[in-house]
């Protein structure tokens, strides 16, 4: 029961720290005078990755700023089966928000050069198998 409480006592101490890293993200974004629209999409994005994905999709709980190390996993299977609406457009969208966010993250000292460039590597070459993966996955039959 110990282990349970616990568990359950990190992962609301997470979900705080993401509640306000969002929320310093979500300014970030109206001080550049990005659409409502635009902002809901990046949030909706950003908040489905760090409070769902990071927090539940395994069995060791992940900060935000620990996100890039499972980016592949993220966009390469669980984005797939398990995000709502998932389409290729919904894949490039999450991107462009996650590109977004940890830049913000590192641009406030959350993350540092390597690990925000690492990222963006990873994207740029994983990228067209992630979508080959969603288009077979929406389209098994084309």
């Amino acid at each position: 029961m110990e282990d349970y409480e616990d568990h359950k006592a990190e992962i609301e101490k997470i979900s705080k720290h993401n509640e306000q890293l969002l929320a310093e993200f979500q300014q970030s974004l109206i001080d550049k005078q990005l659409s409502r629209q635009t902002i809901r999409k990046h949030m909706f994005n950003v908040d489905l990755y760090i409070n769902d994905f990071l927090l539940y999709s395994d069995d060791e709980l992940l900060e935000a700023k620990q996100g890039p190390l499972d980016i592949t996993e993220f966009f390469g299977y669980w984005f797939i089966r398990e995000a709502p609406s998932s389409s290729v457009t919904q894949m490039n969208e999450s991107i462009v928000s996650l590109k977004k966010f940890y830049t913000f993250l590192y641009k406030r000292g959350e993350i540092d050069k390597r690990t925000l460039d690492d990222l963006k590597e990873t994207i740029k070459e994983e990228k067209p198998n992630w979508m080959n993966s969603m288009r077979h996955y929406n389209y098994p039959f084309m």
